[in-house]
């Protein structure tokens, strides 16, 4: 067995001699310090309080302890309980007074249970007499069950009896007349009631047939004396010159009549026709200038060849250019439109656009779609009409010549922007045309003619097809960076 390791010596730091004189027990003493320790001196005794604090705060004469009266005295008794030292217990109660004698209460008493009863009837405390049921025999149960019973079974016969026994009432009762009322109905002047009754008979439905296809629109009449019907090119243009073709007009009260092309105008999309009827209502055409964004209006047709369809709105832009290219039609035009959110189809084309007075604005020619304007797809809340002033000038021309003629530039051209100035490029020049003479060049940007911007090459038609053949207008160019203006002399187209 190994030896054990004796204890590691444990040393521990000697005490310097200034350490050993300042903390270091005196020889002369052996034990501790505190028999010879000095005793502490005493407390100092604090001042007499004030005269004024012993009057205010210092017991009574008689030594009494607790609370103490009041300086003015305790307050006489009073009514309200707003306050503890007001009541009549006040000194007895040791959570306002901590030298309150202690006192025993009256002990807590229960009620004593009510005595059980015997059944089946008891009586409740109230007075009334009950039945509890828990106390009737089984046999009195049993025979009330059979009671309840036996008047169910008896009520079911008799009830099924008197069905069975009355007899049906017949199914058809001739001579019958239901009641009715007859409410006032109020329709102001100018409302949509009153403008669709108004001028509705003034539409006509038109009916293209060739061959075996065919097509529908709409039209108004302009003239009822002489049977002059104003309608859209593109809804008739299918029918010129075609052998075996029809033209049918129906107008409001079901009749019809074949009709005749008196003129066509493809370049605002315009044509005018002939019905041999006497007697027809004319529309009353209004002014263009009269118009403004926001007036309420209505658009009346024949959409998807439901004839008189009324829908309303409001116009929500005024000349809007719109290329107008009818699908197999020779209709190739540009009009400053009134645009309107008058829900406008198929088959309106050619209808008329009415203001709250029932005046005729437009001519419904086109609606907006994902792919442009055109009489193709259904209505998306934007429809555009060729303004009456254009209609009227046309439909003179028309009647009075079978034709009309417009004022020509002589330029092609596209729409383009430099990011701060839109405006019409010049493509191509025709040769001896207005613009030629006028000097306009190729890659020529214009951007106003007399004093009418130009934004785009529909905006260029516009604003030459609102001159006659034969004025002198101002045209200004941007070329090679600078602006410039030029004059021409418009050709007839």
């Amino acid at each position: 067995m190994p030896d054990r390791l004796a204890p590691r010596r444990v040393t521990a730091p000697q005490p310097g001699a200034g350490q050993e004189a300042a903390f270091g027990r005196p020889d002369s003493v052996a034990g501790s310090f505190s028999a010879d320790r000095p005793p502490p001196p005493a407390r100092p005794v604090p001042p007499p309080p004030p005269e004024a604090f012993l009057r205010a705060f210092g017991p009574g004469a008689s030594g009494q302890r607790g609370l103490q009266e009041p300086p003015s005295g305790r307050p006489g008794r009073r009514r309200t309980a707003a306050g503890p030292w007001w009541k009549a217990d006040a000194r007895s109660d040791p959570w306002r007074d901590p030298y309150a004698p202690a006192g025993l209460g009256a002990p807590a008493v229960f009620p004593a249970e009510p005595e059980e009863q015997p059944g089946p009837i008891v009586v409740d405390a109230r007075g009334r007499r009950r039945v509890r049921l828990r106390d009737l025999s089984v046999r009195l149960s049993a025979l009330a069950l059979l009671a309840v019973l036996l008047v169910g079974a008896v009520g079911g016969g008799v009830g099924w009896y008197l069905t069975r026994s009355t007899p049906e009432s017949p199914l058809l009762a001739p001579g019958t007349t239901l009641s009715q009322v007859d409410p006032g109905i109020t329709r102001e002047p100018g409302s949509v009631s009153d403008i669709a009754a108004e001028v509705t008979p003034a539409v006509v439905s038109i009916e293209v047939r060739v061959g075996e296809g065919g097509a529908t629109g709409s039209g108004v009449v302009i003239d009822g004396d002489d049977g002059y019907v104003v309608t859209n090119n593109h809804v008739v243009s299918g029918a010129e010159g075609v052998e075996g073709a029809e033209i049918r007009a129906v107008f409001s009260d079901g009749s019809g009549s074949e009709a005749r092309i008196v003129g066509r105008d493809p370049a605002s999309d315009l044509a005018v026709i002939k019905v041999e009827k006497p007697g027809l209502v004319t529309a009353s055409l209004g002014k263009s200038e009269n118009v403004v964004v926001g007036d309420p209006v209505v658009a009346i047709g024949s959409p998807l060849g439901l004839a008189g369809t009324v829908t309303s709105g409001i116009v929500s832009a005024l000349e809007r250019p719109v290329r107008l290219a009818g699908e197999g039609s020779d209709t190739n035009a540009v009009i400053s439109a009134v645009q309107t959110d008058a829900p406008i189809n198929p088959g309106n084309s050619g209808g008329a656009l009415v203001d709250a007075t029932g005046a005729l604005i437009g001519i419904n020619t086109a609606i907006a779609s994902l792919g442009g304007a055109g009489t193709t797809g259904g209505s998306i809340g934007l429809g555009f009409a060729i303004p009456i002033d254009t209609v009227r000038e046309i439909a003179e021309q028309l009647i009075s010549t079978g034709s009309a003629v417009h004022a020509s530039l002589g330029v092609n051209a596209r729409s383009v922007t430099d990011g701060t100035r839109d405006g019409a490029l010049v493509l191509n020049v025709e040769p001896n045309s207005a613009a030629a003479n006028a000097g306009i060049r190729e890659r020529d940007v214009i951007i106003a003619v007399e004093d009418d911007p130009v934004g785009s090459s529909e905006e260029l038609v516009v604003a030459v097809d609102r001159h006659a053949p034969g004025d002198e207008v101002t045209v200004e160019i941007v070329r090679d960076g600078r602006s410039q203006e030029l004059r021409a002399t418009l050709d007839a187209a």
